[in-house]
């Protein structure tokens, strides 16, 4: 075995054998490399001295590794910095109602706003109201709708004629293309009551809705 081996299975004894290291064997990579090759410089054998490319190589290799440690930190600190800043943004929503996927829809003084999401547009949307028994109350027939986010009223009027009593309900979307079955995506009404930092993003707690992030916003009011 060469000096510059020698050098590297007193540097790197985990890859040397496999076990692992403490923090303190590995803090100052640098620092112990330009020791160990310092004190091997001295105690060299003249008729076997260490050769310069190799010595060069292994410099090189150590300078790599320490800039991608730091490069790795500085990503880390940038990670950080941008989550907290999303959760500083996320707060202003506190108070505000924005729309979130679900199928819930609340009727307050005979008027309730719900929504939906579309892959393209279409030429008939219908939504239809149910009651926590899931009973039809009323199909809101909505036409021609674009691509994107859109939004319904409901004016708490029932099938029969007569006003529903305010509450929660459900409902489901339908949509056509000509002859081709649309698949609409139902988005709620709801108000974010708090904020609070999660994994990679901020989560909005919406009450009754649940937990959301802010990706999953689609319109705010």
């Amino acid at each position: 075995m060469n000096s510059v081996q020698e050098t590297n299975k007193q540097l790197f004894p985990t890859a040397a054998t496999g076990t692992s290291s403490s923090k303190n064997s590995v803090e100052n990579p640098q620092d112990r490399f330009l020791k160990l090759l310092v004190t091997q410089m001295k105690n060299q054998n003249p008729l076997n001295p260490l050769d310069n490319a190799e010595v060069t190589s292994q410099l090189a290799q150590i300078s790599t590794v320490t800039g991608i440690d730091k490069l790795n930190d500085t990503l880390q600190k940038l990670l950080a910095g941008v989550e907290d800043s999303r959760v500083v943004e996320a707060t202003n929503l506190i108070g505000h109602k924005v729309l979130v996927p679900g199928n819930t829809v609340s009727l307050e003084n005979n008027a309730a706003l719900g929504g939906f999401e579309l892959p393209q547009s279409v030429d008939k949307m219908s939504v239809t109201i149910l009651d926590n028994s899931g009973i039809a109350v009323r199909t809101l027939e909505l036409g021609a709708q674009p691509s994107g986010t859109n939004t319904f009223i409901w004016d708490g009027m029932t099938s029969s004629g007569t006003n529903a009593v305010n509450g929660n309900y459900t409902f489901a979307v339908s949509a056509k293309q000509g002859d081709q079955e649309i698949k609409p995506s139902p988005l709620a009404l709801g108000l974010v009551n708090s904020v609070s930092p999660g994994e990679h993003d901020a989560i909005l707690d919406m009450g009754k809705l649940g937990l959301f992030g802010m990706a999953d916003i689609k319109q705010i009011f």
